[in-house]
């Protein structure tokens, strides 16, 4: 039963698991950064609407752990060797290749080692970290949690492509650059508020949860619940689903059916999803909306949904995250890279997210120039007022994390692929104007550089 529950946590946690399979390998691995034939004369250092992200240069000596005049060693945390997903490991090649083509970061050459999780090691990679790397950049893992305290006192950065349990969430020395979870705050707040008031009210009195077994997931359909409330909401169904997943949905569709479920959140894998569709597609029963969250945005879950694409009305909620389908020019730059640098990989969510972490890194590394230390780079990177990663998600002001920014982007699945729901954007490819729900219920706090013993003062 402990590795059911365990399994859920990372199947069903909505922001971290991916369903692309990928590549397998041991705790730690180096990524070799560099493209096939290019040279830092003939690629650009910039990205989207930022300028010499990546440039040459002659930086000089030693100026922290992990930094030589010659590269900076960083560390991307994943949990690959359980998952099998290497979307990680994936973005970490595609920036590092193309930014040691367009010179470095001042001269120094970039390289990243995979630091594996494997779902329950964290704190054995977190140790490796510490002892090796300059900073985290461009990573997550289900648990992570368990290595907070250890990156804490060994003063190590972070700029995760998504943070997960509370106690890491917006812990000290944490950089989110893209649109992230924030502890204390709903930022779904917006989407939810627009499904049940606007798109879809006469779904409001009947709405439905169904979630995985398990500690991390029951924190996120608290949340939820307390957000749905708020909202005018009814909770008619609230199920839990064994972790090692279900063999028959059926029971599960005929009490959704029986409880009159008009709106459905799922909370897993999105597999699982398209099974309990399936079923729910052959009793001739139709929701109003499913949210199929957005671990399901992609190619492969339109596919497992067959004639579900179409019946079915999927959404799921970006965060602010510019969809692939839109004619935003960082995503083209972004497809074009991983075209160029790893053709047979997908581009996911979460490797979009982790994308913008390496332009933050990269950025706020650049401008300490050869006095790279953690301090400077760390001071750069909480200057930024707004950063989009280029133009890949909405504005995100890291100087004043606190409240979210509010944006939320919908996207809708159909047997064509995906496409932009009619949420009423106000802002770009976004809407923004639904504030971040500031929670109630103590849902947890992140850990700070006191609860080790340490303080700002000690960084350098």
């Amino acid at each position: 039963m402990k590795l059911q529950r365990i399994l859920v946590a990372v199947a069903a946690t909505a922001l971290l698991v991916s369903g692309c399979s990928g590549r397998e390998s041991g705790g730690s691995e180096n990524i070799e950064g560099g493209g096939e034939g290019a040279t830092a004369q003939s690629a650009s250092g910039d990205f989207g609407d930022l300028q010499d992200v990546c440039q040459s240069g002659d930086a000089q000596g030693g100026t922290a752990q992990g930094v030589t005049a010659d590269e900076i060693d960083i560390g991307v945390f994943s949990d690959m060797g359980f998952t099998k997903n290497a979307e990680f490991e994936e973005a970490a090649k595609v920036f590092t290749s193309w930014c040691n083509d367009a010179g470095g970061i001042n001269g120094r050459k970039v390289v990243a080692t995979t630091r594996d999780a494997k779902l329950m090691e964290v704190r054995q990679r977190m140790v490796e970290a510490c002892r090796d790397d300059f900073a985290l950049v461009g990573g997550g893992a289900a648990l992570d949690a368990l290595g907070v305290k250890d990156r804490l006192t060994c003063m190590l950065p972070s700029f995760p492509a998504q943070a997960v349990q509370e106690r890491s969430a917006g812990a000290d020395l944490e950089v989110s650059a893209s649109p992230a979870k924030i502890p204390g705050y709903d930022n779904y707040n917006g989407f939810r508020t627009w499904v049940v008031n606007e798109a879809y009210p006469d779904s409001k009195g009947a709405v439905g949860m169904i979630n995985g077994d398990s500690a991390v997931t029951k924190a996120i359909a608290g949340v939820t619940a307390e957000t749905l409330e708020a909202a005018g909401a009814t909770l008619v169904y609230n199920e839990l689903y064994p972790a090692m997943g279900v063999s028959d949905w059926t029971p599960y569709a005929q009490a959704i059916k029986s409880k009159g479920v008009k709106g459905l959140i799922f909370m897993g894998e999105f597999g699982q999803l398209a099974k309990l569709e399936e079923v729910l597609t052959n009793m001739d029963y139709k929701l109003d909306w499913i949210d199929a969250n957005n671990n399901a945005y992609n190619a492969s879950f339109i596919e497992l949904l067959g004639k579900s694409a179409d019946f079915q009305n999927n959404l799921v909620d970006l965060s602010g995250v510019a969809p692939l389908e839109s004619d935003e020019p960082a995503v083209a730059e972004l497809e074009a890279l991983y075209e160029k640098y790893a053709p047979n990989a997908q581009i996911t969510l979460p490797a979009m997210r982790a994308m913008s972490s390496w332009l933050l890194f990269a950025k706020s590394a650049a401008s300490c120039g050869d006095e790279l230390t953690r301090a400077c780079l760390y001071k750069a990177a909480t200057a930024e007022t707004a950063w989009t990663g280029g133009g890949l998600h909405a504005a995100n002001d890291l100087a004043n994390p606190i409240p979210p920014q509010p944006c939320f982007n919908v996207e809708q699945a159909t047997s064509d692929g995906w496409q932009a729901a009619d949420f009423n954007p106000d802002n770009g490819l976004y809407r923004c104007d639904i504030p971040a729900r500031k929670l109630v219920a103590d849902f947890g706090t992140p850990m700070t550089l006191a609860d080790v013993g340490m303080s700002m003062g000690d960084f350098e």
